[in-house]
C-alpha cells in the first residue's frame, strides 16, 4: 500500500490515512494554505446523526442561554461577558456567523467577532449591517434593540479596528475571538455546544415553518419544488448556499416527514401540556418544532 501511494506523486503536504478505517482518511492543503479533511463516510454519517441529537438538547438548554445572556447585559461597566453576552444576543437575531480572525485577515470576510467599525452603523436604538461574510456573502441588514445597541456604542468607543472590546479587570481593551464566544456558551450550558448549535436550531425552525407555508401538494415534483424553495429562504437567512444549508444546518427529518407528507400534520397535533410546561420558555413556534422532532425521532424508533 506504502508503495503504491508513494508511486501515485502526491504532492507536499497531503497526508493519506495508512488504515482503511480511519475516520480521518486524507489531509492536505486548498489553493490558500488552508488545511482541508476528507472524513470516512462511516464516520461522516455517524457525525452526522450525532449533531442533531445535539441540536435538540441544544434546544432544551436554549433558555438558560437566553436568561445568562440577558442577565449579563445588565452588568456595570463594559466587562467581557457583557460584550460576549452582547455577541451571543445578536447571533441568534441576526444569524451571523461568530467570525474567524484567519478569515477576516486573509478573505476579508467578517463575523460578529472579527466585525468592524466601518461594517456598522449605530443609531438612536438600532445597528445597521453592511459587510462581506463567509464565501463572499454581502450581509445587510437591521437590528433594532436599544440594549445591544446602547453597548455597540460604548464598545466602538474604545479605540480599535474591531467593534466588540472589553475592559478587562485593568481598565485595558481587549477584544473577543470565536473561542470566548463558545466558550461562553460552554460554561452556561455545562455542555458541549457552540455558536453552530445557534445556527443550526435556527435553521431547522425556519425550515419547519418555511415548508408549513407549503401546506398541500400534488405531486413529488412538486413537494421537491417546495423543498427547493424553503431552502433556498432559509439559506439566504443564514448566508449559506443551499447546498450546505440543506447537508449541514436543517435537521433531516424535517424534509424527510415533508416528503412523505406528515410535516404538517405532525406540526399541527396537540401538544402536550406536560411537554409546554418543560419547554415553557422556548417561543410558541421552537415548541411545535421540538414536539415535532421529538414525536418523529419516537415513531421511527425500532422496537425493542
Amino acid at each position: 500500500m506504502i508503495r503504491r501511494i508513494k508511486s501515485i506523486g502526491i504532492p507536499p503536504g497531503v497526508w493519506i490515512c495508512p488504515s482503511a478505517n480511519g475516520h480521518i482518511q486524507a489531509t492536505g492543503l486548498d489553493a490558500r494554505r488552508r488545511k482541508q479533511y476528507r472524513y470516512h463516510p462511516k464516520w461522516r454519517e455517524l457525525r452526522e446523526q450525532n449533531k442533531y441529537e445535539h441540536v435538540m438538547q441544544f434546544a432544551a438548554a436554549l433558555p438558560a442561554v437566553r436568561a445568562r445572556v440577558a442577565s449579563d447585559m445588565t452588568l456595570e461597566g463594559l466587562p467581557r461577558d457583557k460584550v460576549l453576552a452582547t455577541i451571543v444576543s445578536l447571533l441568534e437575531k441576526t444569524l451571523i456567523r461568530v467570525g474567524n480572525a484567519e478569515y477576516a485577515e486573509k478573505n476579508k470576510s467578517y463575523g460578529l467577532t472579527t466585525m468592524r467599525h466601518r461594517h456598522v452603523e449605530i443609531g438612536h436604538g438600532m445597528l445597521r449591517f453592511d459587510f462581506t461574510g463567509k464565501s463572499g456573502k454581502q450581509w445587510k441588514l437591521q437590528v433594532e434593540d436599544r440594549r445591544i445597541a446602547n453597548i455597540a456604542k460604548r464598545c466602538a468607543e474604545i479605540p480599535g479596528h474591531e467593534l466588540f472590546k472589553y475592559l478587562d479587570d485593568d481598565g485595558e481593551a481587549r477584544t473577543v475571538d470565536s473561542g470566548e464566544v463558545n466558550a461562553y456558551i460552554k460554561e452556561v450550558t455545562k455542555q458541549d455546544f457552540t455558536a453552530k448549535d445557534v445556527r443550526t436550531w435556527a435553521a431547522t425552525v425556519l425550515a419547519a415553518l418555511a415548508l408549513s407555508g407549503f401546506r398541500k401538494y400534488d405531486s413529488e415534483a412538486e413537494a421537491k419544488r417546495n423543498v427547493v424553495a424553503a431552502i433556498e429562504r432559509v439559506a439566504k437567512q443564514l448566508g449559506n448556499t443551499p447546498a450546505i444549508c440543506r447537508k449541514s444546518y436543517v435537521h433531516p427529518e424535517i424534509l424527510s416527514a415533508y416528503m412523505s407528507g406528515d410535516l404538517v400534520n405532525m406540526l399541527d397535533a396537540k401538544i402536550s401540556q406536560k411537554f409546554k410546561r418543560q419547554y415553557a420558555k422556548l417561543t410558541s413556534d421552537e415548541i411545535m418544532v421540538l414536539a415535532f422532532l421529538h414525536k418523529r425521532l419516537r415513531a421511527l424508533k425500532p422496537e425493542a
